[in-house]
């Protein structure tokens, strides 16, 4: 049997656990103080050194010089790249402001960062300054790591969200990030599912596209977006004595509703449709409460036929959606190219 714990190792523990919030709490106040202070370099060199002109040229000899200087006091950390990254950081920063920060008098009041230094020289490489603050605003409310970060730009999640919005919705998702207010908002056509090794498995059945779902539950989550939360897998559905499962349920917080998932390794039919127009009734008569919105049902299919999806739903459909998934990482010129399209015929 386990020796019951003394008092000693319980006040241990107890302090323990206070040094250890102490040490991030510092740590994360040094990096957000490192962050601004980046950036009030990268002012000096625009402004004081170069006169405001953003595209002067800087004489490499003299940021040397500057380079050779501060290193020989403050240490490593400032060369020449670097240097020219706090120029890069103040340039595309200096004349915005985000959820992240308020610019006033810089001098007075200076600029506040929420996030590392390594998620600003992630960001500051996307030249589209709508898609950079929309990454910015979604790292900070998410709470992104660096590598989520680079994921979630590398899968193109702006421009899959942006595919289904007009202009002032693209707008918007720069401005406020990804907004939930209908379910359409909370959909994603296509999802990209790299992280499962798909292409790995020369054939997979449906059985084993769940499995993967579930054992990389967390990336799945965070590919499906904010709000999602996991209920259970082949969830029963049984009346007049026959049994139908659920692939995959969630809740979504946001929204306040059962979230039912299908998953289809080839395309969609109609008869996947309306197996899942059952799920979602079942779930809306037995399953949710009053207090609860409708219920959602998408089905995951390698492929579809948008015509077909359109034709089978009804034409005020708020409930059942039919999305894509891609197994490995998209070309994101290709999806670039369809937004282009998208916003051309609109």
């Amino acid at each position: 049997m386990p020796k019951p714990r003394t008092e000693t190792e319980h006040l241990f523990e107890q302090i323990a656990s206070l040094l250890e919030r102490a040490r991030h709490h510092v740590m994360a106040a040094a990096n957000i103080t490192m962050v601004q202070t980046y950036f009030e370099i990268g002012r000096l060199i625009v402004e004081e050194e170069q006169g405001g002109q953003e595209r002067a040229l800087y004489g490499k000899k003299t940021l040397k010089e500057l380079s050779d200087r501060l290193q020989s006091r403050f240490g490593r950390g400032y060369s020449v790249d670097n240097l020219t990254n706090m120029r890069r950081f103040y340039l595309a920063y200096g004349k915005s402001e985000t959820l992240s920060r308020k610019l006033n008098d810089q001098r007075e009041n200076p600029a506040q960062f929420s996030l590392s230094w390594s998620h600003y020289l992630k960001l500051m490489r996307i030249s589209n300054p709508d898609e950079r603050q929309f990454y910015e605003i979604e790292a900070i409310e998410n709470r992104w790591s660096l590598s989520e970060l680079q994921r979630q730009c590398d899968s193109a999640l702006f421009e899959r969200l942006a595919l289904s919005r007009d202009k002032d919705e693209v707008k918007r998702l720069s401005k406020h990030g990804q907004q939930i207010f209908t379910p359409q908002d909370a959909i994603k056509d296509p999802y990209v599912l790299e992280f499962l090794g798909l292409p790995e498995m020369p054939h997979y059945s449906e059985s084993d596209l769940e499995h993967k779902l579930i054992d990389h539950l967390q990336q799945f989550l965070l590919e499906l977006g904010k709000g999602f939360t996991f209920v259970g897998r082949q969830e029963r559905i049984t009346f007049d004595e026959k049994h139908f499962r659920v692939d995959l349920v969630f809740y979504h917080r946001f929204l306040r509703c059962f979230v039912l998932i299908d998953l289809k390794i080839g395309e969609v039919l109609h008869q996947d449709l309306g197996q899942m127009q059952m799920y979602v009734h079942y779930y809306d008569r037995y399953v949710r409460t009053p207090e609860e919105n409708p219920s959602i049902g998408i089905i995951l299919c390698k492929e579809k036929n948008d015509s077909l999806v359109e034709i089978t739903l009804p034409e005020n459909n708020q409930q059942i959606f039919a999305s894509r998934y891609l197994p490995m990482l998209p070309s994101k010129a290709e999806l670039k190219a369809l937004l282009d399209q998208y916003e051309m015929e609109g």
